[in-house]
């Protein structure tokens, strides 16, 4: 059973975002799953395989779209799917908002796919005071229609036995008025809406989307957030992952440093450079020791907690509506609301926030995120560094520094916006009920983003240290740092010797924040010179996924605006500090 079954069905999973289509896959495929991008995109979507009465089902899980009418690239490929045409598809409505998702139903139906209905969330229209008699929709529709409960996952087998059943419905082609107006009749005909009284939760709702309330909540849960992503990932390297690599990872690498004594140059490769006798896994910048250190002890367990957080308040229903909370913000920035997403995450690592970057809908969102990521958000490590080497100057500096970065965002923002060709789509997403989510479908949503990062990021980040160590064995490295000097020593007032830490910001910032407290540098140049280590080239593994998502000529201009944004900041700050 898998892809190479010739004889196997397509059945395409098809719905509105947030009706519970994900959960409904991962039901009918368990974890035989695979992740792809939809070729020529940047769109994800999953694909499993299910078996049947001895039949193969393909199935596809087709991008959340309200419509096969495109308005972004995830219904642009929903739309090409479902043209592609298939054996059968499933069709997931959302029974609290039944006639809105109608109309992407009747759009697949009119091309004459054999199909089932998946009425879904039946206990969250109970609970609303809304019924809807099945049998007399499955009647005006022509296909069957099966009322389902996926979290539970009530319903989910009487989907696959009625999988023969799968037929074209009583749908011609229609104008959209004609939609609208069947759309009506049907509604008409079939639901049933009774008074009920505003629970807890239908009041936590409407607070959580309220101008006022809903940033205090929003405020809230951000700090919560990471409050438990810090929790969790310094909990994974503190009590498990640094000490196996200090009783098991470094001695296995001190024991095989002698053998390859005799080959310096493949010491330096795979294990780098002993400091003080031993290997440091930060620093010594091997393939076996920093390049799976960094993405596998520092990187990860943050990331893990992170989508485990994200996975959380997407499945309890929030973060849609914090999504919306920012949607006027980010658009002044040429993004939308889930442009937070990416934001936040880079909060905790550039790395994983720019692969968030794909939630967003164009290649020009894309590029601006990226680019902000890049330049203005700080990681944990980062700012723990800035926290820890200004801070002993005093709080003013320390806001300072984030003052410029976060003015730094919001100007580069708008410039980008306003320059860039293209415009910010708007937000269009449909707020769910909040739910208790399923244990099971979180950690089955956790293990595909943790598979995805460590498949992209290990080979990226090796291939990175890989690159640099080569760059210094050839000199090439020392050759750029004698070349930037003058930029350093006229442009932003810095020593000389500064020169060296703010290149060594390519392989690790914090690391060059820390060799920065080292010069002896006056408050003013010390600002000076971690605002442009900050906002300059990301370390090498956001570097080597930027060029991964961007491609080598988006990196090229993203660098450009990098740098030029670094230096102008640095000089102004210079000159405003000296006043």
């Amino acid at each position: 059973m898998g892809p190479e079954n010739p004889a196997q069905k397509t059945l395409l999973l098809i719905g509105n975002p947030n009706v519970g289509k994900s959960v409904i896959f991962s039901r009918l495929t368990g974890v035989r799953a695979i992740s792809s991008n939809y070729p020529g995109t940047t769109v994800g979507f999953l694909e499993g395989w299910l078996r049947y009465n001895s039949e193969v089902y393909r199935i596809i899980d087709v991008p959340g779209a309200y419509t096969l009418d495109p308005t972004n690239e995830a219904e642009q490929v929903a739309r090409r799917m479902v043209d592609e045409g298939a054996d059968l598809a499933i069709i997931v409505l959302d029974a609290t908002a039944l006639e809105r998702n109608l109309y992407l139903a009747f759009q697949a139906m009119e091309r004459g796919i054999h199909t089932i209905v998946a009425l879904n969330m039946v206990d969250e229209a109970r609970h609303r005071g809304i019924s809807i008699d099945v049998e007399k929709l499955e009647k005006l529709l022509g296909v069957p229609v099966v009322p389902t409960v996926a979290l539970s996952g009530q319903g989910i087998n009487r989907i696959i036995q009625r999988i023969p059943e799968a037929r074209k419905g009583h749908i011609p082609p229609l104008t959209s008025e004609e939609r609208w107006k069947r759309i009506g009749l049907i509604i008409e005909q079939t639901q049933k809406l009774t008074h009920r009284h505003h629970t807890l939760r239908d009041k936590l709702e409407d607070l959580s989307v309220d101008s006022f309330w809903g940033g205090v909540i929003g405020v809230l849960v951000i700090a919560l957030s990471f409050y438990v992503i810090r929790l969790i990932g310094e909990g994974l390297i503190n009590t498990l992952l640094n000490p196996i690599t200090e009783r098991v990872w470094i001695p296995a690498l001190m024991k095989f440093s002698p053998i390859l004594g005799k080959h310096p140059i493949l010491h330096q490769l795979l294990i780098g450079t002993l400091i003080h006798g031993t290997v440091d896994m930060e620093q010594s910048f091997g393939l076996l020791s920093t390049g799976l250190y960094v993405p596998l002890v520092m990187v990860l367990p943050y990331v893990l907690s992170f989508y485990l957080a994200l996975s959380f308040l997407e499945d309890v229903g929030y973060l849609p509506r914090f999504a919306v909370l920012f949607d006027a913000l980010f658009h002044h920035l040429g993004l939308h609301g889930y442009a937070i997403v990416p934001a936040l995450l880079g909060l905790g690592c550039n790395v994983p926030g720019i692969l968030a970057t794909r939630v967003l809908e164009s290649e020009r969102e894309r590029f601006i995120a990226a680019t902000l990521i890049s330049i203005a958000i700080p990681c944990a490590g980062l700012q723990a560094m800035i926290v820890g080497v200004i801070g002993h100057l005093g709080g003013k500096y320390v806001i300072i520094t984030y003052g410029v970065l976060f003015s730094a965002w919001v100007v580069i923002g708008r410039i980008l916006h306003a320059l860039l060709p293209g415009h910010s789509p708007e937000l269009i997403v449909e707020i769910p009920p909040y739910r208790i989510p399923s244990v099971r479908d979180l950690f089955f949503k956790l293990w595909f983003r943790l598979k995805g990062f460590i498949m992209e990021a290990i080979p990226l980040v090796m291939g990175g240290v890989l690159l640099i160590n080569l760059l210094y064995m050839t000199g090439v490295i020392n050759g750029i740092t004698r070349f930037f000097r003058p930029v350093f020593t006229g442009l932003l007032g810095l020593p000389a010797e500064a020169a060296g830490p703010i290149i060594m910001g390519l392989l690790r910032k914090d690391v060059a924040v820390g060799m920065l407290s080292t010069l002896n540098l006056t408050p003013q140049q010390l600002i000076v010179a971690t605002v442009t280590l900050a906002m300059t080239f990301p370390c090498i593994a956001t570097f080597i996924v930027l060029w991964k998502e961007l491609g080598g000529k988006k990196l090229a201009g993203s660098l450009a605006i990098m740098i030029f944004s670094a230096l102008t900041a640095g000089s102004l700050l210079r000159i405003v500090l000296n006043l």
